[in-house]
């Protein structure tokens, strides 16, 4: 049986039709303290897998108790799907006194579940917090599917070094391209690409979050500024603060748009598959 979180309905919805599973009933209700109470309301026989994209210390909350709740409602194994995980950038401490927001995060899901899954996730060292099994799931090869079938010479850019691999990915599963980042401006330069050319070529920005959109607006800029033809600006996780859409869309991509880790307007393709492969 699979169960959503509160910010994963439409995701979880898409991987029950992929594993043929039932999608359990669950509610959600606030307290006038605040506080969230969580029912699933159906017994569950054998697996429940839970889906939740942890955006917010609430959706946290909900998670936690989904687990408890799918115990017991009589799940014999708890499988968790994380297709976005949060407080998950920090992997590392920095000054005296901080922690690992990651570590505290993953232990505290590890307590309800037998198994991890999470997808793309920023650090690359998560699965490690973990106390059980987990797998990482690499969701940018899903970033291929809303691109043209002939673009004209593709280019697939990443933002930085760091996401140079999510570039790869994408053009591995589009069939065609060359793959490139931008290195960081220096001496008053802009950002570049470390070799290839970017004039009359369709150039696809690739990136595994985009928050309040500076980072890629700023790359679209570059890549328009170098006279491509036509650039596409896509990421694993569409965060999307407010404006960051306007941001990226003003500076000359086509098309903008991420997968369904996250409910947006521009969750254009689903992650729904690599995740029902996994498991």
């Amino acid at each position: 049986m699979i169960l959503s979180g509160s910010a994963s309905q439409t995701l979880a919805a898409r991987l029950a039709d992929e594993l043929d599973e039932s999608l359990g009933a669950t509610t959600t209700k606030r307290f006038p303290d605040d506080e969230l109470h969580v029912t699933v309301t159906e017994p569950i026989d054998e697996r429940a897998i839970i889906v939740a994209s942890t955006v917010s210390s609430d959706a946290h909350i909900e998670l936690l108790q989904l687990q408890d709740a799918a115990r017991q409602a009589g799940a014999e194994e708890v499988v968790t799907v994380l297709p976005y995980m949060g407080y998950a950038r920090q992997d590392q401490t920095f000054e005296p006194g901080e922690i690992i927001s990651t570590r505290a995060a993953a232990r505290a899901i590890s307590t309800g579940t037998d198994r991890v899954l999470t997808v793309t996730p920023h650090e690359k060292n998560v699965a490690s917090f973990f106390d059980v099994p987990t797998t990482v799931i690499d969701g940018a090869p899903r970033l291929a599917d809303p691109l043209p079938a002939a673009l004209t010479d593709p280019l697939f850019l990443s933002t930085d070094a760091a996401a140079a691999p999510l570039a790869e990915s994408v053009r591995d599963a589009y069939g065609a391209g060359d793959c490139d980042h931008l290195i960081d401006a220096t001496d008053g330069e802009r950002p570049a690409p470390t070799e290839e050319s970017l004039a009359g070529r369709d150039v696809v920005v690739v990136d595994d979050i985009v928050g309040t959109g500076s980072t890629m607006s700023g790359s679209v800029a570059v890549v328009a500024d170098a006279e491509a033809d036509r650039i596409f600006a896509t990421c694993v996780h569409p965060v999307f603060a407010t404006g960051a859409l306007s941001k990226i869309a003003r500076v000359g991509a086509e098309l903008i748009y991420g997968t369904d880790t996250l409910e947006r307007v521009i969750s254009d393709v689903s992650v729904a598959p690599a995740i029902a492969d996994a498991l």
